[in-house]
C-alpha cells in the first residue's frame, strides 16, 4: 500500500530496508523500517554513528543501490533504476585528473545527451556560480582541495537536480575551507541561485547538521533505523553561541549517546505490520577504540565541573564519529555515566583514575567479564579447550551471523585489544590463534 504523499513532498521512504547475504549464507540487515518524506523546500541533515546506514540510505534515495525491502517513491511512483532528479556529491571529489574543469563539470549533462553547445553554457553558467570562473581550463591537479570540490559542486548542480545529495563533502576539508564552503552554499541556497528543490546531507557533524538543516535525521544502527526526525526552526544565518543553538545541539548529543532510548520519531505508528526480529538476534557491538584512548578520555574527565558532551567535543576538536565511539566504550565498560547529554566519571571511572597500572587492567578486567560478551564469549571457548587455545576463525563464525565479514572482523580486532590489554588472553598472529598464558591458567587452577 503507499503512503500518502504530502502535497510538497516528491520522494518518500516507505518500510526501506538493505540487507546483504554473507558468504556463510547469513543474512545481515544494514537498513530496516525506515519511513520518512522528503519535502520541496529544505535541507535534511542524516546523522548518526559510523555504520547506521547514512551512505547507503543516500545511495538507495539516489537509485544507485536497489532496497532488499520496501520502496523509494519518486512523485507517489516507485523508483526503478536511477533517480533522475538526484545528483550527488562525493567525499573525495571523484574528478578525472585527465579533464580540465569545465570537462568535468559537462559530464553529467553530456550523459544526459545535452547537445554540446547547451551543454557548454549550463557548465559555464554553474562554474560561474560557484565561484570558479577564470579556472575552467585548468585541471584538477593544479587546484586545491577546496576549488577541486567547488567543482563537484558545479557538476551536480549542472544537471539541475530537484535533490542534491551530498555524501559528507566537507569532510576532506581543513577546517577553515569547510567553513566557508559550507556558508557559501548556504548563501547559494538561501539567494535561490541554485536549481534545486532540496538539499540531503550526509554528515559527522552535529554542529554542521544544526547550522545548516531545517530538518536533523538522526540514524541508529545494528541495524539502521531512524532515532529522531527532528525540525530545526532557528532562523538562518545562526548563532552558534545562542543558548537555541546549544539547546538543540545538546538534544541530538543526548539521542546519539543513549541508544537505549525510545525512538522520538512517528514511524513507530507507520511500521506496527512490519514484524520486528526477537532481541536475541541482537548483538552488542563494540565501539573500534583502544583502551589509551578510553583511559585519556577519563583523564580529562577527573575533576572536570563542565559535563557536557557538545562542549567536550568542542574543546577537543572532535567530530562525532571520533568522540561518540570513546564515549560508548567507557559507557559499555561501566566507566562513565550519561544523563541528559552530559557525562561524568562513574564509580568504577573514578578507581581507574586513582588507580597504577597493574590495578587499571584488573579493573578492566573485572569490567569485561561482566559486561563484554564478545570478550566473554572467547574467555568460555578458551577455558572449554584443554590447551586453552582456539582459532580466532571460531570466533569469526559466530561474528558473522550477526556482522558483514569486515565488520566481524574490526570487532575481533578490538575485543583482542581489550582483552590483551586485561592480560585475559593473548594472540599469536602467525598461527592465528587466541590463547591464554601458561602462567594465568595455572594460577586460575591453583585457586
Amino acid at each position: 500500500m503507499v503512503q500518502n504523499v504530502e502535497k510538497n513532498s516528491f520522494i518518500a521512504l516507505e518500510n526501506l530496508g538493505k540487507s546483504y547475504l554473507q558468504p556463510n549464507g547469513q543474512t545481515i540487515s544494514i537498513i530496516e523500517n525506515i519511513n520518512c518524506q522528503l519535502q520541496v523546500g529544505e535541507i535534511i541533515a542524516l546523522l548518526g554513528p559510523s555504520g547506521s546506514g547514512k551512505s547507503t540510505l543516500m545511495r538507495m534515495i539516489a537509485g544507485l543501490i536497489p532496497p532488499s525491502s520496501g520502496k523509494v517513491l519518486y512523485y507517489n511512483r516507485q523508483l526503478m533504476g536511477l533517480n533522475p532528479g538526484v545528483a550527488i556529491v562525493f567525499q573525495n571529489f571523484a574528478l578525472y585528473p585527465w579533464l580540465t574543469v569545465l570537462e568535468n563539470v559537462e559530464l553529467g549533462l553530456k550523459a544526459k545527451g545535452e547537445a554540446k553547445d547547451t551543454r557548454i553554457q549550463k557548465a559555464l553558467r554553474m562554474i560561474d556560480v560557484i565561484g570558479l570562473d577564470g579556472f575552467e581550463n585548468a585541471y584538477p591537479k593544479e587546484l586545491s582541495g577546496g576549488m577541486r570540490q567547488r567543482v563537484g559542486f558545479a557538476r551536480a548542480l549542472a544537471v539541475e537536480p530537484e535533490l542534491l545529495c551530498m555524501d559528507e563533502p566537507f569532510s576532506a576539508l581543513d577546517v577553515l575551507t569547510a567553513e566557508n564552503l559550507r556558508f557559501e552554499l548556504l548563501d547559494l541556497w538561501l539567494e535561490k541561485r541554485i536549481p534545486t528543490k532540496s538539499i540531503l546531507i550526509v554528515t559527522h557533524g552535529i554542529e554542521e547538521a544544526v547550522t545548516l538543516a531545517d530538518r536533523v535525521i538522526v540514524l541508529g544502527r545494528n541495524p539502521g533505523r531512524i532515532r529522531a526526525d527532528l525540525p530545526i526552526k532557528l532562523p538562518h544565518y545562526r548563532d552558534r553561541k545562542s543558548p537555541e543553538f546549544q539547546a538543540l545541539v545538546d538534544q541530538v548529543y543526548k539521542i546519539l549517546t543513549n541508544p537505549d532510548l525510545p525512538d522520538s520519531s512517528s514511524q513507530a505508528a507507520t511500521t506496527t505490520s512490519t514484524p520486528k526480529p526477537p532481541a536475541s538476534q541482537k548483538y552488542q557491538s563494540l565501539p573500534h577504540v583502544r583502551i589509551g584512548s578510553v583511559a585519556g578520555l577519563l583523564e580529562l574527565l577527573e575533576g572536570r565541573q563542565e559535563k557536557d558532551l557538545y562542549r567536550l567535543a568542542q574543546e577537543l576538536l572532535l567530530e562525532v564519529d571520533d568522540l561518540l565511539p570513546i564515549v560508548e566504550a567507557s559507557k559499555l565498560m561501566d566507566l562513565v555515566a550519561i544523563t541528559e547529554g552530559d557525562i561524568q566519571l562513574a564509580q568504577r571511572g573514578e578507581k581507574f583514575i586513582n588507580s597504577n597500572i597493574d590495578e587499571r587492567k584488573a579493573i578492566i578486567r573485572e569490567s569485561l567479564q561482566q559486561h563484554i560478551r564478545l570478550v566473554q564469549q572467547i574467555c568460555q571457548l578458551l577455558q572449554a579447550k584443554r590447551n586453552h587455545r582456539i582459532s580466532e576463525e571460531l570466533v569469526l563464525d559466530i561474528l558473522e551471523n550477526y556482522f558483514t565479514s569486515k565488520e566481524a572482523q574490526r570487532q575481533l580486532r578490538t575485543a583482542m585489544d581489550w582483552g590483551r590489554y586485561a592480560e585475559l588472553y593473548s594472540y599469536d598472529e602467525p598461527s592465528g590463534e587466541i590463547f591464554i598464558e601458561e602462567s594465568v591458567t595455572e594460577s586460575e587452577e591453583s585457586e
